[in-house]
């Protein structure tokens, strides 16, 4: 279950980075850094759907 959380907080930082990057000028790497972020919003989400679901090793 901890690697849930560590992915959920890297996901955490990368959208702080993405905003940081926003507010000054950055657009294309705030782009990047929204993309890490979506990846490991997504990766956080479905570890934790599987382990909801019964399923994955442990």
């Amino acid at each position: 279950m901890r690697h849930i959380y560590v992915r959920g907080i890297l996901a955490l930082v990368w959208a702080a980075a993405a905003i940081v990057s926003g507010v000054s000028g950055r657009m294309e790497m705030a782009g990047v850094y929204m993309i890490m972020g979506g990846m490991f919003l997504y990766s956080a989400y479905t570890a934790w759907n599987r382990t909801k679901t019964g399923g994955g090793d442990r």
